[in-house]
């Protein structure tokens, strides 16, 4: 039963249950959405509605949370005292929760207990093993939830990279090993589903912005994620090769970049200069990272468009590489910040019309999809995460792959997998919460 993240992009909280329990897989927050559709009043954060679960908590076994993006971990800290159960995740995304219940004062209440890969832990009713895979942050992780009825196998967000710049890459044997178990449903990733071919790799995005930054003679200020630690080190990587000194700017970097060292993903010989060290090194030695990338009014590149950054002062033939995709919604808000650089005489080069692969999705294109469904043969496929469009291509490719059913559901349906599978629509009222307001 999903509360959040199907029939959207974004809040993802999912909900399995069986023999009276219940388990929760991720926790996540969305962001600069209205609470009431039409209504002026915007809010920055929302998270789905939790009251269903939370007016059970007793029956809620155990949270599981698959990685550290905020459309999976952030509502968590806000939402944990009305839910009150053990928390199961990877030692890197534990680190990053751990500084979230700290600014919340729940650092020392909620239970945390670290899992890897190819562990299997009882939790209540359910049996779960953690499947490595690959994403666009360290540790992400698919899973089974097994019970005596049947299997699920819950990608989480994916997509196949053979060379994802840290971690491991990715290896089909485990999936295709689920295709001999007979899977009861796969629930699976739909972000990408109206793509045709296959996402490209990280280390693609890497050669990509090593040939874009390579021939810029001015300052160059790069903006992206600051959850993609391979992205940062990639940039790190090509800052020494152009002779630049890197820095980032804006909390939540520089936040990353401190829990990738403490987990041992940062190696000891990358360095970073002070922030502050940057005004006074000739314009073609200096690369910033920064964030901001879908037009946030406080992030670092937001005061960089308009000339009041703290660190960085950007002249006309400066160059800003926007190493992300804009997020449906925030479109608007990126092109105000466009413009505002080219009126400044600032180059701006954008993932979707940059000559070269300056950007790599953490989501699978048809191509992957395909691939995911023949390797593990379930019975049922589940899409999630995306919004109906996306759910609906993605229950295509699994037609197409030869699994003949398919449940293309939305936020409170009832997925009923066993004994007789059904979907029961709208079987519980859903919505959001504000996590913080504008």
């Amino acid at each position: 039963m999903p509360l959040g993240g199907t029939g959207e992009i974004g809040m993802n909280l999912n909900l399995y249950g069986h023999h009276g329990q219940w388990l929760m897989v991720d926790c996540g927050i969305t962001f600069d959405e209205p609470l009431v559709p039409g209504d002026d009043q915007r809010f920055r954060v929302l998270c789905a509605d939790p009251s269903f679960i939370a007016g059970q908590k007793e029956n809620l076994a155990g949270i599981v949370i698959t990685h550290a993006h905020e459309d999976h971990i952030g509502a968590l800290a806000h939402l944990w005292p009305r839910l009150q159960a053990p928390v199961y995740t990877t030692p890197f995304t534990a680190e990053v929760l751990r500084r979230k219940l700290a600014q919340t004062g729940l650092s020392v209440r909620v239970p945390i207990i670290e899992v890897d890969a190819g562990d299997s832990v009882a939790v209540g009713v359910f049996n779960i093993t953690w499947l490595p895979i690959t994403h666009s942050i360290p540790e992400p992780f698919a899973m089974t939830i097994a019970t005596p009825v049947g299997t699920v196998f819950h990608t989480a967000d994916w997509k196949i990279d053979p060379d994802p710049g840290i971690g491991q890459r990715f290896n089909s044997k485990a999936f295709e090993q689920l295709g001999s178990q007979n899977i009861l449903a796969m629930v699976c990733d739909s972000t990408n589903a109206l793509k045709a071919g296959h996402s490209i790799s990280e280390k693609c995005a890497y050669e990509g912005l090593r040939e874009t930054i390579a021939p810029l003679t001015g300052r160059v200020v790069v903006t992206c994620f600051a959850s993609n630690v391979a992205r940062l080190l990639a940039l790190a990587t090509i800052a020494r090769q152009t002779g630049r000194y890197m820095a980032v700017l804006g909390r939540s970097l520089e936040n990353m970049v401190s829990i990738a060292r403490v987990t041992g993903y940062w190696p000891q010989d990358v360095e970073l200069i002070d922030p502050s060290h940057l005004g006074y090194l000739p314009k073609e030695e200096v690369l910033a990272v920064a964030t901001g990338s879908q037009g946030e009014s406080r992030a670092a590149l937001h005061r960089l468009a308009y000339d009041n950054h703290f660190a960085l002062n950007l002249d006309g033939g400066d160059t800003v590489v926007f190493s992300a995709m804009v997020i449906p919604g925030n479109e608007q808000s990126v092109e105000r910040l466009v413009r505002q650089f080219e009126q400044r005489n600032v180059n701006v080069i954008l993932s979707e019309s940059s000559t070269h692969p300056i950007h790599s999705s953490g989501h699978p294109c048809k191509d992957e999809l395909k691939a995911m469904y023949q390797w593990v043969r379930p019975q049922i496929a589940i899409p999630v995460h995306g919004e109906a469009e996306h759910i609906e291509a993605n229950a295509r490719v699994a037609r197409l792959s030869g699994v003949n059913k398919h449940f293309a559901g939305r936020n409170g349906d009832l997925y009923q997998l066993a004994p007789q599978p059904m979907l029961k629509r709208q079987a519980i009222k859903t919505g959001r919460v504000i996590v913080q307001a504008e």
